[in-house]
């Protein structure tokens, strides 16, 4: 009987036998799985920080900009309307 058990352990049909086995708990299936692991951590950091990027920009920038864009547009009205009248542009509002 105990041949038959020896036998089944050499042909990699036991429980710690087998090519899957040894392969599985070699160092470089062990490293494969701590940088995978490292990895998905580095993935959900900077997912993180992207969405507080995103975020933070949406919030703080572009209210600024559409503010620019209309302190600009009533800059360029004001020339306008002084071209208009025939009054010559003063230096200040000509930036």
């Amino acid at each position: 009987m105990a041949s038959s058990s020896s036998a089944v352990s050499k042909r990699g049909g036991g429980d710690s036998g087998g090519v899957l086995a040894a392969i599985s708990r070699s160092s470089v299936a062990q490293h494969g799985r701590e940088a995978a692991a490292v990895a998905g951590k580095l993935l959900r950091s900077t997912g993180k920080a992207a969405w507080i990027a995103g975020t933070t920009f949406l919030v703080l920038v572009v209210p600024l900009i559409i503010e620019m864009d209309r302190e600009q547009q009533m800059v360029d009205l004001d020339l306008q309307q002084q071209a208009l009248l025939g009054a010559p542009p003063t230096p200040s509002l000509a930036k």
